[in-house]
């Protein structure tokens, strides 16, 4: 069986699993000697999703990153359902022993003290309270929320300590808390932003595979907006000569929808990711696949990614400034390009111990 006849995984964002970078062997898989057994490719074809509980003893991670616009963050999941072929947090899962590809998306942890965590980081002493933004790296309302409900856990300690936070998020399983974000929102603790890649559903089922689905992304905007919830647009990522003709239509269909602000990045390719999305785009874009690298190269200085404070978010060249200048006319057109109001972080209170002791100061 050729490389060209692998199974397919159904409902993947991602068909195999690239090298990890920290380990000593790599298997590859021999499908020639298989090629009649139905059962096990069907297997393939069907992989099947592992929940597994991470006991993590912190559950808040600080980055010093000039490109990025907040210091510390909470993960209560690591690998993503979503399975985006372009996820650029896709080699954290390298760390774990795993892979970039199948793995991320397969083989998902949950940190089942996530809440008690949070509560007792809150409760250091030398605590001096400031943003904490859900999530940096892997999307807080991935399809296990809905059972574990980590992520509204995490949001109900904050409002009880009147921390604000960010969420950031692809799938409208946020509207589910609006009850808890709505009273943040009243006391100016809470922003939230909605990825949103494409309005072509055809496009984002199989970029986005197990995601929610534009129209779902823009009707969470909608809803979150009239509970009163800073609901942020993020066309992220833009991906030249791809997505990023849809810019002006999907600033405007957001403004609709009532965001107030909006946001981009273009598309970055770190290590793993790299081959990951060239396999999809032969995979699903094959007409496109020579222009598409080469737009994405125009804007890396013939490279497919680059890490470059200043520049990995952005990019350079005549597409990359184009790209950042659609942005700039059309945000400013449908009154998205707003200066952010500062969340509230002066009303801070420690929260109640997860051990119910009471502080004596």
């Amino acid at each position: 069986m050729s490389e060209a006849d692998r199974p397919i995984a159904k409902g993947r964002g991602s068909q195999f699993d690239p090298a990890n970078r920290f380990g000593q062997t790599y298997n590859v898989p021999d499908l020639e000697h298989v090629e009649h057994d139905e059962e096990y490719l069907e297997d393939l074809r069907h992989r099947k999703t592992e929940y597994l509980p991470d006991n993590s003893k912190s559950i808040i991670s600080e980055n010093d990153s000039p490109d990025i616009p907040f210091r510390y963050s909470l993960n209560p999941y690591r690998g993503c359902l979503h399975g985006c072929s372009y996820c650029y947090a896709r080699p954290t899962h390298e760390f774990l022993g795993l892979s970039a590809g199948l793995d991320f998306e397969t083989k998902i942890f949950f940190k089942p003290d996530a809440p008690k965590l949070f509560r007792d980081w809150l409760n250091r002493p030398n605590w001096q309270p400031e943003t904490v933004v859900m999530s940096g790296v892997t999307d807080c309302y991935q399809p296990i929320e809905r059972e574990h409900r980590l992520t509204r856990g995490c949001l109900e300690v904050a409002l009880e300590a009147r921390l604000p936070m960010g969420v950031v998020t692809k799938n409208a399983l946020v509207t589910r808390d609006i009850d808890v974000l709505g009273e943040m929102a009243k006391l100016g603790l809470v922003r939230v932003a909605i990825s949103v890649t494409s309005l072509d559903q055809e496009l984002t089922k199989v970029l986005e595979p197990r995601t929610s689905s534009p129209q779902a992304r823009l009707r969470a905007i909608r809803e979150l907006s009239a509970a009163g919830v800073p609901a942020v647009v993020m066309t992220s990522p833009m991906i030249p000569g791809l997505n990023d003709s849809e810019m002006p239509a999907l600033l405007e269909a957001a403004a609709e929808a009532g965001a107030s602000h909006a946001s981009y990045t273009l598309l970055r390719l770190p290590m793993a990711v790299k081959p990951l999305f060239l396999d999809w785009l032969e995979r699903c874009a094959p007409n496109k696949r020579e222009m598409v690298e080469a737009r994405i190269r125009a804007t890396r200085e013939g490279e497919l990614s680059a890490s470059e404070f200043g520049q990995r978010m952005r990019g350079k060249g005549p597409i990359a400034e184009q790209i950042d200048q659609t942005f700039k006319v059309f945000t400013k057109r449908y009154g998205l390009n707003r200066k952010y109001e500062p969340l509230d972080a002066s009303q801070f209170r420690p929260p109640k111990t997860s051990s119910g002791q009471m502080r004596l100061f």
